[in-house]
């Protein structure tokens, strides 16, 4: 342990000495905390409309008015020929374009019914389904809207049968917004990048500079000091993450609805997972410049196939399977559970199991593959 201590104070002095890296480590992420939320928005608005009224009744523009009000279209133009509407596609000023036949208003009162045609940009696949999803609720609710006026001026003395009405409710995050579910999987990978990165050089740095030949000739050993390079990593990781947390309560209003303890507990043991895959990283690359593209790599998978951006329960069966072989996938869940939902350990021992797994064979690994000769 007295060997431990001066590779201990060896480190910390190492790292405070380099300003530009207690900027990274702490500066960095917090800021990015406080940004990224406010512009990675999946919320889709301001779908761009083209509409074509061919029928110029007092329905027609009661729907486009609808339509205009929902909040989520911005009507772009009403061109006289479904021809002019579909130049807005082809050029990219548009995303929709509903046209409203002629005999609009005249058929719907007589005989019910009515077709309406609604072109989509499938170039932006996401924006294009949603946009397209949005719009069809919208006129579904006219319709619903128009279906009850008709009852009540035909049918007033006719018995109809009994509707069914759904009431729904949102759990955990009960108005729908996006942050609840954006800000804690965005606090996981910043904590990713930063530990995943700095430690993937930290060895790599002791090559270049030719310090590790001084410490390869001493009798230190290799778990002393593979552990001496992840200690102070890791307490600059909970440090990251403490301060991530507060962020998160102070500029979002999110606290954790589960244990504070727990959440701890799950990030100690990510932190010693993914820094033993970064001093892995190192202990195979001679170059900086190598480290970085090879923890780039795996960033980009871990990012990709976390959850994060598309459902794990989407994904194809073998994503599913590399998907459950990432430390971010489980850490990612567990932040989730515990922030939103409240989770206990019992809701989330199974993840806490893999992460272990992962930081025993990640570290395991760093100090077999570590050579005091060359």
């Amino acid at each position: 342990m007295k060997v431990l201590g001066f590779l201990l104070q060896k480190e910390f002095r190492q790292i405070f000495r380099d300003k530009t890296i207690l900027a990274m480590m702490f500066a960095m992420p917090i800021i990015q905390l406080i940004i990224m939320p406010l512009a990675a928005n999946f919320e889709v608005k301001n779908v761009n409309l083209v509409y074509v009224d061919h029928d110029h009744s007092s329905l027609s523009q009661k729907l486009v008015h609808k339509i205009a009000s929902s909040g989520y279209f911005k009507l772009v133009a009403t061109p006289s020929s479904y021809g002019s509407a579909m130049t807005f596609i082809e050029v990219g000023d548009a995303d929709l374009v509903l046209e409203i036949p002629a005999g609009f208003e005249k058929n719907l009162v007589r005989e019910g019914s009515q077709r309406i045609n609604l072109s989509v940009d499938a170039i932006n696949g996401t924006k294009s389904v949603i946009g397209g999803g949005y719009l069809q609720a919208v006129i579904k609710d006219f319709n619903r809207a128009l279906d009850l006026n008709i009852k009540l001026a035909t049918t007033a003395s006719t018995n109809t049968a009994a509707a069914i009405s759904v009431d729904t409710v949102n759990w955990y995050n009960p108005r729908a917004e996006y942050k609840y579910y954006m800000v804690p999987g965005i606090l996981v990978l910043l904590l990713t990048l930063i530990g995943g990165f700095i430690t993937a050089l930290n060895i790599v740095r002791e090559k270049e500079i030719g310090t590790i030949e001084q410490i390869n000739v001493t009798p230190v050993q290799k778990w002393q000091f593979i552990l001496g390079k992840l200690v102070p990593f890791w307490i600059v990781g909970m440090i990251v993450f403490t301060l991530g947390l507060i962020v998160m309560y102070l500029v979002y209003g999110i606290f954790p609805k589960g244990s504070i303890a727990l959440l701890y507990l799950f990030a100690a043991v990510y932190l010693v997972a993914l820094l033993g895959l970064g001093l892995l990283i190192s202990t195979f690359a001679d170059t900086q410049l190598q480290a970085m593209f090879v923890a780039f790599f795996f960033m980009m998978i871990f990012m990709l196939m976390c959850g994060f951006f598309t459902s794990i329960d989407s994904m194809p069966d073998w994503a599913k399977q590399l998907s459950g072989l990432t430390p971010v996938t489980h850490f990612i869940t567990v932040v989730r559970l515990i922030v939103l939902k409240g989770s206990g350990f019992a809701d989330v021992k199974t993840e806490l199991g893999w992460l272990l797994g992962f930081a025993l064979a990640l570290n395991g690994l760093a100090i077999f593959n570590y050579r005091k000769t060359t």
